[in-house]
Parts: C-alpha cells; structure tokens; sequence
C-alpha cells in the first residue's frame, strides 16, 4: 500500500482546472491504485486527483455496500450530462480540514466517464451517490465544497485558516531560533 500526502485548502493546486487524460498508461494505474488506498487510509468515500497534487481529470470513490467492505470505482473524464432535483446534505472534504456545512446538490445526476481502459461508461446516481459525485467533479473543475457556502461562512472558515497558518509560521520561527 503506497499513500499520497492530500493537498489542504489553500493549495493552489486545488484550484486548478484538471486536464483531460489522454494516455492510459501503467504509471496512470499505478496512480490509481495509489488514490484508492489512500481515499480508504484518510479515511473517505471519494478523491480527486487534484487533491494528490495530479492536476489531470481522474477520481475514485466508495461504491461499497457495507460498511466494513472497500469497494471502488475509477472514473476518468467524469462529465456531468444531465442533472435533476435539488437535495441538502452535510458535506466535508478531506482537504477542507475541520469544516461540515450544509450544500444544496443536484438530487439525481447522469455522469459520462471513461473506466481505467479508457472504454467510455454513462452512470446516473442518485441521492448520496450523486452527491459524491458531483463534489468530486468540482474538484476537476477548481471548485471545493466551501465555494457553495454563503459568503460569511466561507470568509470565517478563510479568517481561521489564516490564523492557523500564521500561528504555525510563529512557532516555526520560534522553532528555529532556539536552534
């Protein structure tokens, strides 16, 4: 099992609009078996590869039934075609630390992909799934979950993610002074 640091809010990766794959290689599904464990590590029920630092159009996410089984699937040059409904649910990200708010989400969504052989595959999920889904095509797009909050929750959760940074750039500093 191979792990990959996941990039946190603010990485500028994150925000990068993912290229489409092109090539199918062996290094693509050495990558993949490499998301899958670690979205399962962290743990989670989805990752984009945005999130690992590969800026190209590639996610897997947990289709497992039980609870205690690990089931995946690949999903490359996920497109959204068609949407219906709208739902509300708690949604967290794993490089969104330390926030859970409320999203308002298509309720069902067709999704048009490639599988790892690069054969094209339509799906249509709904509910949970299509939840999923659809926060995980954002990150291809540059688009994290807090971009659907309301402005004030979005610009408090900025406020404590810069303290945060900048209590840690002082006890760096600090850090190395005493060296």
């Amino acid at each position: 099992m191979s792990l990959l640091p996941i990039r946190i809010f603010p990485d500028p990766v994150l925000r990068q609009k993912a290229e489409k794959v092109i090539d199918f290689t062996p290094e693509l599904t050495t990558l993949i078996t490499h998301m899958v464990d670690t979205m399962y590590d962290a743990p989670g029920i989805g990752l984009a590869a945005p999130q690992i630092g590969e800026s190209i159009r590639l996610i897997v996410v947990d289709i497992s039934e039980e609870e205690d089984e690990q089931n995946s699937m690949v999903m490359i040059n996920p497109e959204i075609t068609t949407q219906e409904g709208k739902q509300v649910d708690e949604e967290g990200c794993l490089s969104v630390l330390d926030l859970t708010a409320s999203v308002k989400r298509s309720l069902k969504v067709t999704v048009s992909y490639q599988d790892a052989e690069g054969t094209p595959q339509e799906l249509s999920a709904e509910e949970r799934f299509a939840i999923v889904l659809q926060h995980e095509i954002d990150h291809l797009n540059g688009i994290l979950f807090l971009d659907h909050l309301s402005t004030l929750k979005r610009a408090l959760y900025k406020k404590k993610i810069k303290k945060q940074q900048q209590a840690a750039a002082k006890k760096k500093l600090a850090s190395n002074a005493k060296k």
